[in-house]
């Protein structure tokens, strides 16, 4: 038989455990203590503590901010399992100086704490500043689209959750109807009838809640120049629903505008619309306040700082803006690289790899098969049938389009639907519309805004810059969300929620100082 060194869980140890030596040199850890300890100050979170004289001694923010900034860097969220770490892993201990926070504290401090944590953020980012850590040549911006701490299934219009609400209510009688046949049947089962129930208590609850959402919220407006009403939701109606590469999530865009020089994040916000239009102008203000308030630059934007911001943000107001202010900004429309002869070969060479598995989409009669009258508005289709005006309106750069639709009852019996129309099967039901055409009226405008980002981009030197523009911010956001584990925000409501990406955008910065400042204790 082999011998083993006897083990006694019994027996009682002291372990003598310094906590400044847990904090080793050159770690994550030691940096947010270091930095928390020297070089920043945290009095702009004693306005809210009221325990001058009286009242019980609070936790000391200082303590409270390391643990949740070590905590996120490690991509743990939840109150909870914070309070926990702080019980059970020695470095927690060591940046809490063995202390316990309740979760509730935790929680309190990450919600209702925005401002200073804004406050914290500029703080490290004058400090990376004072360290050579900025270049002021060039700012990227783009938005991480990442899922709220809300569900999609309750998000609608008001008459989407009016219909859900109808229908919850019918739903509601059938249950109430089989529960009282239950009631009167003798040999009814008891298990089914706690679970018919429950069914009812549930639909219940869904009910009043939508219920009480209409009766207190007003129906939700898109941001444009004709706005219109999205889809609210009932748990967290400042988010929004917002396409992804990998499905439609219920969400928050968390936009950052990023340094060249090391990646440093000098701006950071969230929004509740997928859309980009609409954020390039805040972004660009905020910047501008910040580097005045820190004393930096007295103006950033017109010292030649280029800003670069991928297609999301471009449209028609937003050049105005930046031709207005004199902004050196390279910024491209959706159409950039069909102009470039570089892309010529990209979809043939990888097209076929994108499309694996996927269907091509259907090939129809184009626009040019349709005989088209300039003069007098009119539309033949490739049958002989003439097409109904549906109206001229003019698109974001001012051009005149007409709209030209069939009838549904001629295209449901023309033997050339099958080439003509993108579904021809709908054609076969009441509902939905004939083949749909638009030509372009007069083709002759005044140069637009969007045509003077064209030539810019377009150039030489745009293309060059704008090259840096992905290698610049796209490894920020994935810092953040795969090394930093962000894939959902806890908190619900944009202020909240804007505290908490500020705190993930802050690790990021202080990372970046560890790596490229000076933080030596």
């Amino acid at each position: 038989m082999p011998r083993f060194k006897p083990l006694n869980y019994q027996q009682n140890a002291m372990v003598v455990i310094n906590y400044l030596d847990q904090l080793q040199a050159g770690t994550f850890e030691h940096a947010i203590h270091h930095l928390i300890d020297t070089k920043l100050d945290l009095t702009v979170f004693y306005p809210k503590y009221q325990n001058d004289a009286t009242g019980r001694p609070a936790y000391d923010p200082a303590a409270l901010l390391k643990i949740i900034l070590f905590a996120y860097s490690k991509g743990i969220t939840s109150s909870r399992e914070i309070q926990w770490c702080c019980e059970t892993n020695v470095i927690f201990k060591a940046l809490s100086c063995d202390s316990v926070p309740h979760f509730t504290t935790i929680a309190a401090f990450v919600s209702g704490r925005r401002k200073e944590i804004e406050k914290v953020f500029e703080q490290v980012l004058l400090i990376c500043h004072t360290q050579g850590l900025l270049g002021n040549e060039l700012f990227a911006i783009d938005g991480c689209k990442i899922s709220s701490n809300a569900a999609k299934e309750w998000s609608g219009t008001f008459k989407e959750l009016q219909e859900k609400r109808a229908k919850l209510k019918r739903q509601i009688r059938y249950q109430l109807r089989e529960h009282e046949q239950l009631d009167k049947s003798e040999t009814a089962d008891e298990v089914r009838k706690q679970r018919t129930a429950q069914a009812i208590e549930t639909l219940n609850n869904a009910h009043d809640k939508i219920d009480q959402f209409l009766k207190q919220a007003s129906p939700r407006m898109g941001k444009g120049k004709r706005p219109q009403e999205v889809k609210s939701n009932i748990t967290d109606n400042e988010s929004g629903k917002m396409t992804t590469s990998k499905g439609t999530i219920q969400g928050y865009n968390g936009v950052a505008a990023v340094d060249k020089k090391h990646q440093i994040i000098v701006d950071a916000q969230v929004f509740g619309e997928g859309q980009e239009h609409h954020t390039l102008q805040p972004v660009l203000g905020s910047i501008q306040s910040r580097f005045q308030r820190l004393a930096i630059s007295e103006d950033i934007l017109k010292a030649q700082t280029i800003i670069t911001a991928d297609t999301g943000f471009a449209n028609e107001s937003n050049m105005q803006y930046l031709h207005d202010n004199n902004i050196n900004a390279y910024i491209p429309d959706n159409q950039f690289r069909s102009r470039d002869p570089k892309f010529n070969e990209q979809k043939q060479k990888y097209g076929k790899r994108h499309q694996a598995g996927k269907t091509r989409k259907k090939t129809v009669f184009s626009a040019s098969e349709f005989s088209f009258n300039p003069v007098n508005k009119t539309c033949i289709c490739p049958a002989g049938q003439q097409l109904s005006l549906r109206g001229v309106r003019a698109n974001e750069r001012g051009i005149p389009i007409a709209y030209f639709e069939g009838k549904l009852l001629q295209c449901r019996h023309c033997d050339k639907k099958q080439k003509c129309m993108h579904n021809p099967e709908a054609a076969n039901h009441r509902k939905g519309n004939g083949r749909q055409v638009s030509f372009t009226l007069n083709e002759t405008r005044a140069p637009t805004y969007t045509d003077w980002m064209k030539h810019r981009v377009d150039s030489p030197l745009g293309k060059q810059i704008y090259s840096h523009r992905m290698s610049v911010v796209e490894p920020v956001f994935g810092n953040i969300t795969t090394n930093k584990n962000l894939k959902r925000f806890s908190l619900r409501g944009k202020d909240k929620v804007q505290g908490q990406w500020q705190l993930f955008c802050l690790i990021h910065n202080i990372e970046k100082l560890k790596n490229y400042g000076q933080l030596d204790a």
